[in-house]
């Protein structure tokens, strides 16, 4: 691969860095603290794209430079699909087939007085399982649909440390009244209450809270799919 094909990639690569970074595509990469690290890469890549391109030249009209096979510049291609295909959010599908996530919260913050209580799947997951708070408390939680081998629905929400690639599913059981079909990714807004029941994960035999559901509509998928509650 010549010099010339390199500065190509670094530059295309820091531009599809730039881009995800000034726009919600670098969420469905990392999680949201690491924007600036995101831009702060893409910068780097093309200043670094530039002052290769420049060096060959200067090097070319000191009779140093000599052509390389073209077919290196195929290479660029990949950045070119990372730029064009922004690639999905993980699903159900890696949901029902990975153990839950959730692990005992390290500290809670007070909820408010009033209800519906807006809370995040992890959120709602930790204080049901690992605490009283939300007894007699109506909720409203966000998150995508999930059916396991048995037909049973899940609320689900990736939760991530650091990147898509780590990301593990938290899990709350849906009971009560339920929407008449239950399309696995669907993103539903659910309001309910605190549900005393609670099962074991067949994956991991992580705890899976439950949630008496009273109404759910649906809702278009967020900008950032993830949840990033687990680990704050």
């Amino acid at each position: 691969m010549n010099r010339q094909a390199q500065a190509a990639v670094m530059f295309l690569l820091g531009g599809a860095l730039l881009h995800a970074g000034t726009t919600e595509l670098y969420l469905r990469y990392v999680k949201s603290g690491l924007r600036p690290l995101v831009l702060a890469a893409g910068a780097v890549l093309v200043v670094a794209a530039l002052a290769t391109v420049w060096y060959e030249r200067k090097r070319a009209h000191g009779g140093g430079g000599h052509p390389e096979p073209g077919v290196a510049w195929l290479l660029v291609l990949p950045v070119l699909a990372l730029i064009l295909i922004a690639p999905p959010a993980l699903g159900s599908y890696s949901a029902v087939r990975t153990g839950t996530a959730l692990q005992p919260p390290y500290g809670l913050d007070p909820l408010p007085a009033s209800d519906p209580v807006r809370l995040s799947v992890v959120d709602y997951a930790s204080r049901a399982a690992y605490t009283h708070s939300l007894r007699g408390r109506t909720v409203r939680v966000t998150g995508f649909l999930a059916l396991d081998a048995h037909g049973t629905p899940y609320l689900v929400r990736m939760a991530l440390n650091c990147c898509a690639a780590d990301a593990q599913p938290v899990k709350i059981g849906l009971t009560g009244q339920l929407p008449p079909v239950l399309r696995p990714d669907a993103w539903l807004e659910v309001t309910g209450v605190y549900a005393s029941r609670m099962t074991r994960d067949p994956v991991n035999n992580g705890p899976i809270p439950y949630l008496r559901v009273t109404s759910a509509r649906p809702v278009a998928t967020p900008a950032d799919p993830y949840d990033e509650t687990w680990n704050r």
